[in-house]
């Protein structure tokens, strides 16, 4: 738990935009951990996906005993995540542009952890979205093969 503080006590500034298309319009932000870029780029890839609208390319980045915890309520498989919220998330994904604001990341085995903070703005379902985001990211390495274990996302309109 001393580490995971550190980590987000070491978040550093970005200002990547994923926009509604999934593109992110500029390099991912650095980690503290030189060793995390790749983790980095799997996080960036997924939300890539989910902004294109590429299932599979999604599901693929997801570990098959990934959890996803959203809005009070936990997906427990890779499998429930795609029968439940991956549509929509898509759908919000594409609909909205998202900025990250301050992300933190580290390696420690075949184990790493990408903390980001954000803004998502743009339209959903004819409403105005304005949110202030906090999502974490567990992954962990088969190989050379980074792998989403765990995702938290969180979010609050701003002051």
């Amino acid at each position: 738990m001393k580490r995971l503080i550190f980590a987000v006590a070491l978040a550093v500034s970005a200002s990547v935009i994923v926009t509604p298309s999934g593109a992110v319009s500029s390099a991912s932000a650095p980690a503290d951990d030189e060793a995390a870029r790749p983790a980095i780029a799997v996080v960036d890839a997924f939300h890539a996906a989910l902004g294109s609208g590429d299932a599979e390319a999604v599901l693929a980045l997801l570990a098959e005993d990934v959890v996803v915890l959203e809005e009070g309520g936990a997906e427990r498989s890779r499998e429930e995540y795609a029968g439940h919220h991956l549509p929509a998330d898509m759908a919000f994904a594409a609909a909205t542009t998202a900025e990250v604001t301050r992300r933190a990341a580290r390696v420690e085995g075949d184990v790493a952890w990408v903390l980001t903070e954000g803004r998502t703005t743009g339209a959903f379902n004819g409403r105005p979205v304005d949110r202030l985001t906090a999502e974490t990211m567990i992954l962990h390495r088969d190989g050379d093969v980074w792998r989403i274990r765990h995702i938290h996302w969180s979010s609050r309109a701003p002051r």
